[in-house]
């Protein structure tokens, strides 16, 4: 690994949170700064000047929340589509799926309007047969007319591009040529993979982010060529790996969870060097609360993911659900006289009640500071002196308490109850639902938040433990830095499994893997070695429904070596895991191809994290102070959690507070530190 620094940068909804590592020293910093929403760039810029400035390191890896952002507010560019004669209508059928099962009531209105999707006369057939060529002429009239209607961004999706994209690589040609910007999605590029709506909506998505994430990325490049940065600047993907700024602008739906999936990445690797291969990760940040599950060391990746209802991205993704229970989310009592937490959020402008920056509804942080939870002289960030407690407890008793007939404690109680609730539920959703057995699961909390709600949690869904790392609050920024280079690609192959062309089909998977590989080498990032994946989406004739089939085959002199009775065994063992049964004597199909290529990055050494030899008890402490635990007063001690040293333990109630987070101990929990510096909270 190079001697010169890398950074983590994660921008949050509420903090722009950055971990510094330098390789040549085996030493770390870390900042954590404001976010500036609406232009992210400032809080970016701000916090690697707190940092030093960007000048002498090697690469900055970002964890992005713009494309997700604004996926979830419908704030992308104004979009134009092209597409086959008879399907315009695509996005707004989806799967025939509507918001409310029972009734007629909900509507869905697509990315783009009507008015703004034209079809072209073409037509290939599902074998790749090119029917009807692409009228190149009205394709040209199709841009033209987009182009005067407004649109910034265009999608090109013909039906069975997948089989064949040459019509759509005429007609991509034709408007790449009139199109002022470089703001054009191709089907066959981004996802050429059968299931027509998929495809259509990852493509139209990918073209909506495309000037939106352009331009954030290019003001960052801007503002780091201007800071004197000659290094390498990198995006997290939503699949866990890594990818240069230019894949990134060509493919930015790649980065929809961006964000979320750095810190996963990080979680799961604090987890595993502390000896628990089963965790559920729980990123509570200002606007959200974000479970994924880490089973036998494995992060879950999912094909696709649903943004928002009807706004579906088919690119593998960490599996993460996402909540609005976030520190900021706001507190109110419904017309029905229920309280609820969010999903609105204070986000960090105007910010909590206790900011004292004109916001006057409560929220989830407005009660953790009324309890005691959150020192309100010591405020994280650092861009405030003190937190206004009177002012969130006054808000919190005129928006809670009095419709409730509560005071101001009881009703700062009832909302971190509702809160932990539904952080509960979504635990239980990765957990429990998915036949998962919690016991056997440690929580590991981060984010600014998640580290005062752990003891709520894992009481109400029965987790082993809690594991809260070294740096709860710039944990994501963490996985920025040890996250892999990765690139995921696909490839429809329609086949029967019995008499497949095994020679043909081990060509495509070469192919496939060079290509790949290429990606990964392009993106500059040191990595110790390039791991080649391949699975197959499989299933039975007759279904609609595949199964992922890891296939145990490597590039080796140029073959893979794959054969007709190693993908049968292979498929059979998935089936079997996931069904718990086979269905023999009936025919056996292969739908797709997907390869992988991951740098594997060199380890991280999360020793560099450790508490200082000289650390002790003594040191760490810093008196007590009135805590509100189940409706009354404690007194709690109150620690420096990085003052204390490997193998204390501190017993509940207890206040142990940094820089970038504060971890509560319940009354009957206790706390130790382990070798790494993380927390492990138990029952006592």
């Amino acid at each position: 690994m190079s001697s010169a620094p890398i950074v983590g940068v994660d921008v949050g909804g509420t903090f722009t949170d950055l971990f510094l590592y330098d390789p040549g020293t085996a030493s770390f910093r870390t900042a954590k700064v404001p976010s500036n929403r609406g232009d992210e760039a400032v809080g970016f810029m701000n916090g690697l000047r707190a940092l030093g400035g960007p000048a002498g390191f090697e690469a900055i890896v970002h964890g992005t929340t713009v494309g997700t952002n604004a996926l979830l507010e419908r704030k992308g560019a104004k979009l134009g589509v092209i597409t086959t004669a008879g399907f315009r209508d695509v996005l707004e059928m989806r799967r025939r799926d509507r918001r409310n099962t029972w009734g007629l009531w909900g509507e869905f209105l697509p990315i783009t309007d009507r008015d703004m999707r034209f079809e072209v006369p073409e037509r290939t057939l599902a074998d790749g047969t090119v029917h009807t060529p692409v009228d190149i002429a009205a394709v040209e009239a199709a841009a033209r007319e987009l182009l005067a209607r407004g649109a910034e961004a265009c999608a090109i999706v013909f039906i069975n591009a997948y089989a064949s994209g040459v019509n759509e690589a005429a007609a991509a040609k034709a408007v790449r040529a009139i199109w002022p910007t470089p703001h054009v999605s191709v089907s066959s590029e981004i996802l050429p993979e059968i299931r027509e709506f998929e495809r259509a909506s990852t493509t139209a998505l990918n073209a909506y982010l495309q000037p939106g994430v352009a331009s954030y990325l290019g003001k960052l490049e801007g503002a780091l060529e201007y800071a004197g940065f000659g290094g390498r600047f990198h995006i997290v993907q939503s699949n866990g790996g890594i990818m240069s700024t230019a894949t990134a602008r060509s493919v930015p739906a790649r980065t929809a969870l961006s964000g979320p999936a750095a810190g996963v990445i990080a979680a799961a690797a604090i987890a595993k060097a502390a000896g628990f291969e089963n965790a559920i990760t729980c990123d509570l940040g200002g606007t959200s609360f974000d479970v994924s599950l880490v089973a036998g060391g494995e992060m879950a990746l999912a094909a696709q993911a649903t943004i928002d209802f009807g706004l579906v991205i088919r690119s593998p993704m960490i599996e993460i659900t996402t909540i609005g229970a976030g520190g900021g989310s706001i507190a109110h009592v419904d017309r029905g006289g229920l309280l609820q937490v969010g999903p609105e959020s204070a986000g960090s402008r105007p910010g909590p009640v206790c900011y004292g920056q004109g916001n006057t509804r409560p929220t989830l942080t407005d009660a953790n500071v009324v309890l005691g939870r959150i020192n309100a002289d010591k405020p994280i960030g650092g861009a405030l002196a003190r937190l206004d407690v009177e002012g969130a407890k006054a808000a919190l008793l005129h928006h809670v308490g009095q419709p409730l007939g509560l005071d101001a404690m009881a009703a700062a109680e009832a909302v971190v109850r509702v809160a932990n609730a539904k952080m509960a539920g979504a635990i239980r959703l990765v957990s429990i639902e998915r036949g998962h057995d919690p016991q056997k699961f440690v929580a590991l909390p981060f984010g600014g938040g998640g580290a005062l709600h752990v003891g709520a949690l894992i009481k109400e869904v029965g987790l082993q433990a809690a594991l809260v790392p070294r740096f709860p609050g710039v944990t994501s920024a963490i996985g920025c830095v040890i996250a892999d280079v990765r690139h995921d690609q696909v490839r429809t192959l329609n086949r029967n499994l019995d008499g497949i062309d095994a020679a043909a089909l081990d060509q495509r998977m070469v192919e496939e893997a060079t290509a790949a590989r290429a990606v990964v080498e392009a993106a500059g990032l040191p990595v110790e070695r390039i791991e080649i994946r391949f699975e197959l989406d499989m299933h039975y004739a007759g279904q609609t429904h595949t199964v992922g089939v890891p296939l145990p085959v490597h590039v080796r002199n140029g073959t893979t070596g794959v054969s007709e009775a190693i993908i049968r065994m292979a498929f059979e063992a998935a089936y079997q895991t996931a069904f718990s049964r086979l269905l023999p004597g009936l025919g056996i199909r292969i739908v797709s191809l997907r390869t992988a290529a991951i740098g594997i990055r060199p380890d991280f050494d999360l020793t560099a994290l450790a508490p200082p030899k000289d650390a002790t008890v003594e040191n760490a402490a810093r008196g007590a102070r009135q805590v509100w635990f189940d409706g009354a007063w404690h007194t709690a001690t109150v620690w420096s959690r990085l003052d204390l040293p490997e193998g204390s333990r501190v017993h509940g109630p207890a206040i142990l507070e940094q820089g970038d987070a504060t971890v509560v101990v319940d009354p009957d929990l206790v706390a130790r530190t382990d070798r790494f510096g993380n927390l492990i909270i138990e029952r006592e």
